[in-house]
């Protein structure tokens, strides 16, 4: 029998500054960001799910608490899924008003193939497919959940599906508590890509 590997973002972030929060401890859901995580729960209740993975990100860890509860599952903390090293980590990341405006940082925006100011795409694929194939051996013959960030997921599912890793970053699919999920065939290959927006009524309204 095929088996699904969940990989859900993380809920929203209170961030009212719009930092680039990164890989930093401490940053906490939003109250939206809760409600999107009861969401994502709510529409997990009916799958066969054995393992709960976890970036350990605080973020990561409060959108799995209540999709581990719905399930009676404790949750495993895996490092490979956690966000994507950025050198603007802890700054003021926006066009025109953050970090990109000053010239000392242009020089890490070079090589949009690797990406030049961040941990290279081919890294970022190797440990999440790890972490898949980890999440895959830990739920058995059921399916798994892997609470991780929204960059290495679109990397993954990119690579998966034989896309250019260069990307601009407003077109990802993959918003606030989505859900990507890769099925695996009786062999243990990666043979499908499905997606899903359990909290879409929850998202902000773009300007």
């Amino acid at each position: 029998m095929s088996q699904k590997i969940h990989f859900v973002r993380h809920g929203e972030v209170h961030n009212p500054e719009k930092i680039l929060y990164g890989r930093q401890p401490g940053w906490h859901l939003s109250e939206r960001g809760k409600q999107m995580a009861d969401m994502v729960a709510n529409w997990s209740k009916e799958l066969p799910i054995g393992a709960i993975f976890a970036s350990p990100l605080t973020r990561a860890q409060e959108t799995a608490t209540p999709i581990a509860k719905t399930h009676n599952l404790s949750i495993t903390t895996e490092s490979k899924l956690l966000e994507a090293a950025n050198i603007f980590e802890g700054k003021k990341f926006e066009l025109g008003s953050g970090v990109l405006k000053h010239p000392s940082s242009w020089r890490y925006l070079v090589n949009p193939w690797k990406p030049s100011w961040g941990e290279p795409y081919v890294e970022q694929i190797e440990r999440m497919l790890s972490a898949l194939f980890n999440a895959s051996k830990a739920a058995g013959n059921l399916d798994a959940i892997c609470v991780s960030h929204q960059l290495p997921i679109w990397i993954l599912r990119s690579f998966v599906e034989g896309r250019r890793l260069m990307h601009d970053p407003r077109k990802r699919e993959c918003t606030l508590a989505s859900v990507t999920s890769f099925e695996l065939d009786d062999n243990g290959v990666i043979s499908a890509v499905n997606y899903y927006e359990p909290a879409k009524s929850l998202l902000p309204v773009k300007n």
